[in-house]
């Protein structure tokens, strides 16, 4: 084989590659090399102006009881303060990716989902602006943004899947 051609091959390969990392990246199929600290995620939401509590009052991931960050996607935290920009409500973030919320891949402990306190200012700008889904059993009611983004009314909070970084 000429080395123009595997030359070529190569180049291929590359572009291939770097367009796929993109794609994933685009879509919000982040690996966990994108993931960041609680003290980056908890200065970002501060300056963003978004409050959180924790029923432990403290931020240990792998104590249910307390509200962590540790592990969270950049892109959700980049959604969430997206959300409280474009609805102009308080948000106040009641979980995030400590244990004790269910597995999988788009879970809190993957860094996916934040769930926020309910608020009429919430209930309002989510029902206004995203699609109505459905009553999903033994979930809550969920809605889709246009982002692909799924935000689900699970009864005393909403629960939000950040695929992406816009709300």
């Amino acid at each position: 084989m000429s080395s123009t051609r595997t030359t070529l091959r190569r180049r291929v390969l590359t572009l291939v590659v770097a367009t796929l990392a993109a794609l994933g990246a685009a879509l919000g199929l982040a690996s966990p090399a994108f993931a960041i600290t609680h003290s980056s995620a908890t200065s970002q939401l501060r300056a963003a102006n978004i409050s959180w509590t924790s029923s432990g009052n403290c931020s240990d991931r792998n104590n249910p009881t307390c509200t962590s960050f540790a592990g969270i996607r950049q892109a959700t935290i980049d959604g969430i303060i997206t959300f409280k920009r474009a609805s102009g409500c308080a948000v106040t973030i009641t979980a995030g990716t400590e244990t004790g919320h269910a597995g999988g891949t788009y879970s809190h402990w993957n860094g996916y989902k934040v769930d926020i306190a309910l608020s009429t200012c919430i209930q309002n700008y989510i029902s206004s602006h995203y699609t109505y889904l459905g009553y999903i059993s033994g979930w809550g009611y969920q809605y889709r943004a246009a982002s692909g983004n799924l935000y689900t009314k699970e009864g005393s909070h909403w629960d939000i899947l950040y695929y992406t970084c816009g709300c």
